[in-house]
C-alpha cells in the first residue's frame, strides 16, 4: 500500500494498515524516542505511546508536508511533554562557562559513544541539546516548546556542549579542535 491510502486506512482505524505504518515508520521515529529519552526502556515507551497519539490523532494530518515530519513532531512533542509534566526545567543557579563551538574529530568517536554521552546528560541539557543541535530548531522555538525563556536554553545548550566536552576528553582522549 502506498503512505496515501495506509494513512486513509488508518484514519477508519484499519488494524492492518496501523501495522504497515507502524512497520514503515518504527525504526525512524524509534532513532528520534532514543534521542529525547533517557534510556533504551522509555525511548520504547515513548514510541509505544507516540503511535497510539499518531493513530488517534492522524486524521489532522493535512498533507502538507511529509506524513514522517508529522509523525516525527508528534512523537517529540509527546515525549518533550513527559518532561514538562516532570518540572525538568526548573530553574537551577549554576556556574555556566563560557564555551567556544567545539568541533569534534567524529572519525574517531563512535556513534554508540555519542549516543551515550548524550543520553546520559540531564534531561534539561539533553532536550536541548538534541533540539538544537541534531533537530535544528531555533532558541526560540525551543523555548516554545519547553516552556523555558531564550536564555535558559541557550545556557542549557551550552553546559551541554561543555559536559559533553569534558566526557570526550576525559574518557577516550579524543581530539578536540576549537573554534571562535
Amino acid at each position: 500500500m502506498i503512505i496515501e491510502q495506509l494513512i486513509y486506512e488508518c484514519t477508519k482505524r484499519n488494524t492492518k494498515a496501523q501495522e504497515q505504518l507502524y512497520r514503515l515508520l518504527a525504526p525512524k521515529l524509534f532513532s528520534v524516542c532514543l534521542k529525547y529519552s533517557r534510556n533504551y526502556e522509555e525511548a520504547q515507551d515513548n514510541l509505544q505511546e507516540g503511535f497510539l497519539l499518531i493513530f488517534d490523532k492522524i486524521s489532522q494530518f493535512k498533507n502538507k508536508g511529509s506524513f514522517e515530519g508529522w509523525a516525527k513532531r508528534v512523537v517529540i512533542n509527546y515525549t518533550l511533554q513527559q518532561y514538562r509534566n516532570q518540572n525538568v526545567f526548573e530553574i537551577v543557579s549554576e556556574n555556566i562557562p563560557d564555551i567556544e563551538n567545539v568541533e569534534i574529530d567524529d572519525e574517531n568517536i563512535s556513534l554508540d559513544f555519542l549516543t551515550k554521552i548524550i543520553q546520559e546528560l540531564p534531561d534539561r541539557y539533553r532536550l536541548v541539546f538534541n533540539l538544537y543541535v541534531i533537530d535544528d530548531y531555533s532558541h526560540k522555538e525551543i523555548a516554545e516548546m519547553l516552556g523555558i525563556n531564550i536564555g535558559t536554553s541557550k545556557s542549557n545548550l551550552a553546559r551541554a556542549k561543555a559536559i559533553l566536552k569534558e566526557k570526550i576528553e576525559l574518557n577516550n582522549n579524543y581530539s578536540i579542535k576549537k573554534t571562535k
